[in-house]
C-alpha cells in the first residue's frame, strides 16, 4: 500500500548518484565484506565448518550482526541462496540488499525486495565428486555452474556490472591457487573457447598477509548485448 510506502523512512547514510560515482558504493559494500572476512573466520564462537553453503550461511549471519551495530552500513542486509532477478531458476550464493530502508544508487531505487550486490562463493580445491570439476572457479566442462563463467555468460548477475566472489581456501597457498587460476584461464583462451580472452585474467589487488586474505580484480565481456561486469576476488586462507 502506499500508507506502508511512505511510512518507510530514508536510511541514514544512503548513497546516491551525486554523491557517489557509479559502482563506488558497492566497492565499499565489497571492501567492507573483504575487512569483516577474517574477523568471522577467528570468532572463538564460530563452529568449525567445511561445507561451502554452511560457510556462507555463517559469514551472512556475522555480517548481518555487525552490520546492524555500525552507523551507515545498518542499511544493508545480507542474505544466502537468493534467486537472480533475471534468471529466477538460479541461485545467487550471497546477495547484499537494503534493510528497512529504500537506497538509491546510481539513479536507480533499491528496497529490501532488491540485490543490490550479488556474490558468489567457493572453496578451493573443488571438494570432489560425481560431476565435479577441478576447475569450478572458473569453468565448469560442459555445464554452466564455474564460478567466473556464471557471471560472464549472464547466467547470473545480467542485470549488474559489478559482483564479487569469494574463495573459501582450504589447502595450499594464495599463490597457488593464482598460478592455477590462471593457467585455466589460459587453457580456455588457447584453445579458443568462445568469448574468453586474456582480459579475463586475474589482476592482483591487495595482500593482507597477516589476515590470510587476498584480493584480486577481474573484468569480463558478455555477449547478448549484457554490458561488461567487474568482479573482485576475496581470497580467505581459512587456516
Amino acid at each position: 500500500m502506499l500508507a506502508d510506502a511512505a511510512d518507510r523512512k530514508p536510511s541514514i547514510g544512503a548513497f546516491s548518484q551525486h554523491l557517489h560515482a557509479s559502482g563506488e558504493s558497492r566497492l565499499a559494500l565489497l571492501s567492507f565484506i573483504a575487512q569483516e572476512l577474517p574477523r568471522w573466520r577467528d570468532r572463538a564462537d564460530r563452529p568449525a565448518r567445511t561445507a561451502e553453503t554452511a560457510l556462507t550461511s555463517q559469514l551472512c549471519a556475522h555480517l548481518n550482526s555487525v552490520a546492524r551495530r555500525m552507523r551507515g552500513w545498518d542499511c544493508y542486509q545480507f542474505r544466502v541462496e537468493e534467486g537472480d532477478e533475471v534468471k529466477a531458476g538460479r541461485k545467487l550464493d550471497l546477495v547484499v540488499s537494503p534493510c528497512d530502508a529504500v537506497l538509491w544508487i546510481e539513479g536507480r531505487s533499491y528496497t529490501d525486495f532488491d540485490t543490490i550486490l550479488p556474490i558468489e562463493c567457493k572453496r578451493l580445491p573443488t571438494p570432489k565428486g560425481p560431476n565435479r570439476d577441478e576447475r569450478e572457479y572458473v569453468t565448469v566442462a560442459g555445464g554452466s555452474t564455474g564460478g567466473i563463467q556464471r557471471f560472464k555468460d549472464g547466467h547470473h548477475a545480467s542485470a549488474h556490472t559489478i559482483g564479487g566472489i569469494i574463495a573459501y581456501l582450504q589447502a595450499d597457498s594464495h599463490d597457488a591457487w593464482h598460478l592455477k587460476v590462471q593457467s585455466w584461464i589460459g587453457d580456455l583462451v588457447a584453445s579458443r573457447q568462445i568469448g574468453w580472452s586474456t582480459a579475463d585474467l586475474l589482476q592482483f589487488e591487495a595482500d593482507f598477509s597477516t589476515d590470510g586474505l587476498r584480493i584480486y580484480r577481474s573484468s569480463h565481456f558478455r555477449g547478448d548485448g549484457l554490458a561488461n561486469i567487474e568482479l573482485r576476488h576475496l581470497w580467505l586462507y581459512m587456516s
